[in-house]
């Protein structure tokens, strides 16, 4: 971007609802350099931004059209300060210069201290927005509040990168993380980019990952603590091209990549998990009741290993419940964590309301799964009409949305 421009306070308010509403395409005015909520205009499409840019062109207005997933993103797009060092050294680049060419008038002068006392109020109204900024994606990826004053120290040094070290406990075991922070190449802004995470798991097994944020979001550190530990987790994903999309993420313990990171296992729309569908060949009585059927699948989304109850035909009984998308189920544990069996699991599915057919599958599902907890190897999805590899979908199908995918 040739041109620099500085976002007024309300309007970073602004854009950080709009986005946050979806209209991901900005027409912002390139005719002036502070830019205020007048200046800028949020659209769900293209071409309604194009549509707007086209029909709101005079002396004083020409829009150009962008598209930013996040306000990390937009900010990045707006780098600001060389506009103003232009004016500050290029006489001819300011109009109260005059034409033929002699000194600066008074009228300039007091024009440029003006302007750069502008310039440096709006740099500390950025420098405030962007520690906000920090303080609630750091907030917002489960690292609390503890952070803040020591994201502020490190962002009034100036260093070029930072990291932050940050322990706490989830579920009764410690987690340590690092969490590193970066200056944009564009402008004075940072950017939480990724964190290390180091844990015993609840086999007593020390696990360590680095967890990715792309476009300012990534798992939290709940989700990284599920996924350490072998559960899927169900995220929106935003991959370096092409739209945004969702799926069951789960990382593969047998695999890892060149950095030491676990590989993942992603199971698309495609694949055929439907976690309400799964949940429903069993009594869970949290699923008759639309606010506790929708805390129950928020939270097994995230991972969780979630208590439900079971009406049973002679009893109701508490079991521990998580996702399964590999084998399009759900897994079910007694009391004491443990594992039921098939069979044990069979008792308790809802047989009079279920399709002989579908009854058969299931039954199916739960066998292969119960094979899964007995065998190390993995095991490779069968049945007609699948395209599974291990429990990914192939890379020969028409569309790959895991393409560059941080996480």
């Amino acid at each position: 971007m040739e041109k620099s421009y500085v976002l007024s306070d309300s309007l970073f308010d602004e854009a950080q609802q709009e986005l946050s509403r979806g209209n991901l395409w900005v027409a912002y005015n390139t005719k002036t350099y502070f830019l205020d909520n007048a200046d800028m205009w949020f659209f769900p499409s293209k071409d309604e931004a194009d549509t707007f840019a086209d029909d709101n062109i005079s002396d004083v207005e020409a829009y150009a059209v962008i598209r930013a997933d996040s306000i990390e993103e937009l900010i990045r797009q707006f780098p600001y300060g060389e506009f103003l060092e232009k004016q500050l050294t290029d006489p001819d680049a300011n109009g109260l210069c005059n034409k033929d060419g002699n000194d600066f008038t008074d009228a300039l002068i007091d024009h440029l201290e003006e302007q750069q006392n502008l310039n440096n109020k709006n740099l500390s109204i950025m420098i405030e927005k962007n520690l906000d900024y920090l303080k609630t994606n750091v907030r917002n990826h489960g690292f609390g509040e503890a952070l803040g004053p020591e994201i502020e120290a490190q962002l009034a040094r100036g260093a070029t990168e930072f990291s932050l070290q940050h322990k706490t406990e989830v579920n009764k075991r410690e987690i340590e993380a690092t969490l590193h922070f970066g200056k944009s190449d564009k402008s004075e802004l940072y950017f939480f980019n990724k964190y290390d995470v180091r844990l015993k798991n609840e086999k007593d097994e020390t696990m360590a990952q680095t967890f990715y944020i792309n476009k300012g979001w990534g798992v939290t550190l709940k989700e990284a603590y599920n996924l350490l530990n072998g559960r899927a987790v169900y995220k929106e994903l935003t991959p370096k091209e092409g739209d945004k999309y969702h799926a069951w993420v789960q990382l593969d313990f047998s695999s890892k990549d060149k950095h030491g990171n676990y590989e993942r296992k992603q199971y698309h729309q495609n694949y055929g998990y439907d976690l309400k569908e799964a949940l429903s060949y069993y009594p869970v009585k949290e699923m008759n009741k639309p606010e506790e059927s929708q805390t129950l699948i928020k939270s097994l989304e995230k991972g969780n290993v979630q208590m439900v109850t079971l009406q049973l035909p002679d009893k109701e009984i508490k079991v521990f419940i998580e996702a399964n998308p590999h084998y399009k189920t759900v897994t079910l544990y007694d009391n004491k964590m443990k594992r039921l069996d098939q069979e044990q699991r069979q008792e308790m599915m809802k047989k009079p309301d279920l399709d002989a057919s579908k009854s058969k599958e299931k039954t199916k599902d739960l066998g292969a799964e119960q094979q899964e907890g007995k065998k190390p190897e993995k095991q490779k999805g069968k049945g007609k009409g699948d395209d599974l590899d291990n429990g990914l979908v192939k890379k020969n199908r028409t569309r790959n949305p895991g393409k560059g995918m941080s996480v």
